[in-house]
């Protein structure tokens, strides 16, 4: 690399807050902050959902998928779009109808305040994990920059920079700003990627295309191997994705923050499905990489034949190797965009409006409200910038590191989504009911995770790692999980004879 790429980035480093600033202008209300008082575009809330859940764990790792197998990944995203279906017309009327704040005011309203804070506490836990492994991955190409030019920064000093660079239009902009935001810096990863295949179309030799199709990189659909353990089986792919998809776009407050800045129902719903065909485009994009990748270094491994730290990197040191200046660092601005998407806004929203307010018992002012949703907002960087220099220290360890951030998710998304269905499906239950249902969930998903694994297709207790035992395919963890929470918010439920939902009974005359 040289003096014109690190300008890029520099400059996109710089330039990206201070444009989010700009956006967002001067918020004068908690609803403005949270929200955007509900009145931005459905095509730009698409675009920030797709770039809020890309990030740079797709940008990096899903190239480095399609490298060591074939484009099966691609099949999760056919779950995906049909979870999205669903979530559009279930649960947002719900959300913006009501116009509540957070996803987790639903569960307040049909439960009580007991389950919405347990659940946003765990929405808190579960997004503080997987966005700190996410801030971390950010770091990757930024060390592999950095080294290029003989400067050897540790992973912590690359986080922290980077956790600064996102604070700033967060704190300032509120969600307009990250939304806005959001949209640029997908537009240019994408236009990254694209340049990637541009530059690598020229160096690839002659019938590369047909030695990757002899060889089954193309493969999209995966028949044969177990749905128990293969996370790309046909079945586990398209019934585990939508339901992940489902927790993920329904049950997250991320997402749905960005949902509920839309004008209405309608808006929220064309944003929400549009964002599964595009994410099922990008998703071919950078595996479509990944294959081009595989031909260009002749399928070398990545740490031994290449002598890369992990196979994450692989990705990052092609662009700082091989791309030609200029085009180098544009490149690189656009993986860091990938990862500037933040969720700051949403882990602050629900502190505050799920936990807070039910900490002080007492109404908050709006100033008040806006005033602590700043003050989370910074709370929160700082958790993530920990949370990621820890994950730094697992950096050798694993699969490639999209596959670990799914399945963070795991241990959380089933009870999550089930909490929302079992206050839909179960008039009779209870707060106590969902409570319940909802921490044996927790508990028997850490013990599905840590703990269960398939020797063929038979289910052996083990909690080593070196056993040659496979778990549990990570796309059926949030399945699972819903099925506990449904199955024991259900017969819990049945002591309840002729209850009626609070729901139910407020629309009652």
């Amino acid at each position: 690399m040289r003096a014109p790429d690190v300008a890029i980035i520099v400059v996109f480093l710089v330039g990206m807050p201070l444009l989010g600033v700009w956006i967002g202008g001067r918020q004068r209300s908690a609803a403005d902050y949270f929200v955007s008082e509900r009145r931005i575009s459905w095509w730009v809330v698409c675009v920030s959902v797709v770039s809020a859940e890309t990030s740079t764990l797709t940008v990096l790792s899903v190239p480095t998928v399609a490298y060591g197998g074939t484009m099966t990944f691609l099949s999760l995203a056919v779950g995906y779009l049909l979870g999205r279906i669903v979530v559009s017309f279930v649960l947002l009327p719900k959300y913006i109808a009501g116009n509540l704040v957070t996803a987790y005011g639903f569960l307040g309203t049909r439960f009580g305040d007991g389950l919405r804070s347990t659940a946003s506490v765990t929405f808190l836990v579960t997004r503080l994990l997987a966005d700190g492994l996410r801030l971390f991955a950010t770091a990757i190409p930024v060390k592999v920059v950095l080294a290029a030019y003989g400067v050897d920064a540790s992973y912590w000093a690359i986080i922290v920079v980077l956790g600064l660079a996102m604070v700033v239009y967060s704190f300032l902009g509120g969600v307009r700003a990250v939304v806005w935001v959001d949209a640029i810096q997908m537009l240019w990863y994408v236009l990254g990627a694209a340049v990637v295949i541009v530059v690598l179309a020229g160096r690839l030799p002659t019938g590369w295309f047909s030695s990757a199709a002899d060889a089954g990189k193309f493969q999209f659909l995966d028949l044969a191997a177990s749905p128990f353990t293969s996370p790309y089986a046909i079945a586990t792919a398209f019934i585990g994705g939508a339901v992940l998809s489902m927790a993920s776009h329904g049950a997250d407050q991320l997402i749905v923050q960005r949902l509920m800045a839309t004008r209405d129902v309608r808006a929220a719903q064309k944003a929400l499905i549009a964002s599964g065909v595009v994410v099922f485009l990008q998703f071919a994009l950078f595996l479509f990489i990944g294959v081009m990748l595989w031909a260009f270094y002749g399928g070398l491994d990545p740490v031994k034949g290449l002598g890369l730290a992990n196979g994450d990197e692989l990705f990052a040191g092609f662009i700082v190797r091989d791309m030609p200046s200029g085009l180098s660092g544009f490149v690189i601005a656009g993986i860091l965009a990938a990862a500037l998407s933040s969720s700051l806004g949403a882990l602050a929203s629900s502190t505050v409006t799920d936990v807070y307010q039910r900490v002080v018992r007492r109404p908050l002012s709006e100033r008040e409200v806006l005033r602590q949703g700043r003050v989370w907002t910074v709370v929160w960087a700082g958790l993530l910038i920990v949370c990621a220099g820890l994950f730094a220290s697992l950096a050798k360890r694993g699969n490639p590191i999209v596959e670990q951030g799914l399945s963070i998710a795991g241990f959380t998304y089933g009870a999550l989504l089930g909490a929302f269905l079992l206050g839909l499906l179960f008039r009779r239950a209870a707060q106590a009911d969902a409570v319940v249902a909802f921490v044996v969930t927790v508990a028997v998903m850490a013990f599905v995770i840590l703990g269960v694994k398939f020797a063929g297709t038979s289910p052996v207790l083990d909690f080593s790692t070196t056993t040659s035992a496979k778990p549990l395919a990570y796309p059926w963890y949030t399945p699972l999980g819903v099925l506990v929470t449904l199955v024991v918010g259900g017969l819990l439920s049945l002591r309840h004879k002729g209850r009626v939902s609070p729901e139910q009974t407020a629309a009652t005359p």
